[in-house]
């Protein structure tokens, strides 16, 4: 129960953090943060019981500068929703493919790299989509989601959380 995930959010409703739900009782009880969505259940003190939250809100707003997104398989895979790009089958067992091959003179950037299942990279190859006789799902480009940190996928489907964070919403 106290190793549950809750949405740290900025003072400006700005998803900041993850962190769990030990961290988040504190931060509430200090002062520190207000809880907006309660989770389930209690912990229990000797003197005390707290609401478990899943989602709570600084009460001071943290400036911190936005990195830039960098160029990992990770992030590539959450660009494209864990889902291959050129078949459409969703899945785990997932590898990067560049739609330009390197031997050909592509580039290992956002607009080249794709995500791809093993049967469908093996049977492009070093070939380009056109080539390999391939479409692509959706042509590749920058994430253009503006979430400072990484939501790892089980976590997404919160539906909690859902008003809470830019892409999840409608």
């Amino acid at each position: 129960m106290v190793n549950l995930p809750v949405l740290v959010l900025n003072q400006n409703y700005e998803p900041l953090n993850i962190c769990r739900a030990r961290r988040a009782i504190v931060l509430v009880y200090q002062g520190k943060a207000e809880m907006l969505e309660n989770g389930t259940g209690f912990i229990h003190s000797a003197a005390e019981s707290f609401d478990v939250p899943s989602v709570i809100r600084l009460a001071y707003l943290i400036k911190r500068p936005r990195p830039k997104r960098r160029l990992t398989r990770l992030e590539v895979f959450s660009r494209d929703h864990f889902i291959c790009q050129y078949c459409g089958k969703e899945g785990k067992q997932l590898t990067l493919d560049h739609v330009i091959p390197r031997h050909q003179g592509g580039a290992h950037t956002w607009e080249n790299v794709v995500s791809a299942c093993i049967p469908c990279n093996r049977h492009k190859a070093g070939r380009t989509p056109e080539q390999a006789g391939m479409k692509l799902i959706n042509h590749p480009s920058p994430p253009r989601d503006n979430l400072p940190f990484y939501i790892p996928h089980q976590l997404k489907n919160q539906l909690v959380w859902r008003k809470y964070l830019p892409q999840q919403k409608g």
